[in-house]
This record gives structure tokens, C-alpha cells and sequence, in this order.
């Protein structure tokens, strides 16, 4: 059977035969024994993308500050825009 990508690769998939065959190879391997259901509810956890959710999220907007500005946040490397909002909430305080 082929398979077309979206790319427009043509990938050829293995007969229900041919398989069957890998999947008894990669069985009686003994370095690649399969995961059984309880292992993989173990695993599960660990498997997720991306860095945990935040419990206060900020919102995501659109900002137009003076070029001077973003150039000197961003001149203080990594984490620049953390540092604009962390300016941002000191304004709110003193301004209250």
C-alpha cells in the first residue's frame, strides 16, 4: 500500500505480512521488550509538550512601544518581555 504526504512524498507501507514479521523481530529482541498498559500509565505524565500551565497566564496583545524602549529591553537578553511586564505591574502599584 502507499501512502501520499502532504509534501507529496510517496511512502510505501508494508504488506500485512511483511509487518506481522517486523513486529515478531522487534518482539524477540530482548533490549526492546514493548511497554505493558500499566508501564505506559506511568508514563503518560512525562510525555506531555511545552512547559506546565502557569496558574496566573497572561494574556497575549498586540503593543506598539517607541523603538528606543524595545531596544533596550531587548538588549538585556532572555526574558526581555518578562521584564517589560514586571516595569509594567511596578507602574500599576506606584500609580494606584
Amino acid at each position: 500500500m502507499q501512502i501520499k504526504t502532504k509534501k507529496g512524498r510517496i511512502l510505501e507501507m508494508p504488506t500485512d505480512e511483511e509487518d506481522a514479521a517486523i513486529t515478531a523481530a522487534a518482539l524477540s529482541d530482548p533490549d526492546a521488550i514493548p511497554l505493558t498498559d500499566k508501564e505506559w500509565e506511568a508514563v503518560k505524565p512525562r510525555l506531555s509538550r511545552g512547559r506546565p500551565k502557569a496558574d496566573v497566564t497572561k494574556e497575549l496583545i498586540s503593543l506598539r512601544l517607541s523603538r528606543d524602549t524595545l531596544e533596550r529591553f531587548r538588549a538585556t537578553g532572555a526574558g526581555w518581555q518578562t521584564r517589560i511586564d514586571e516595569a509594567l505591574k511596578e507602574w500599576v502599584q506606584k500609580h494606584q
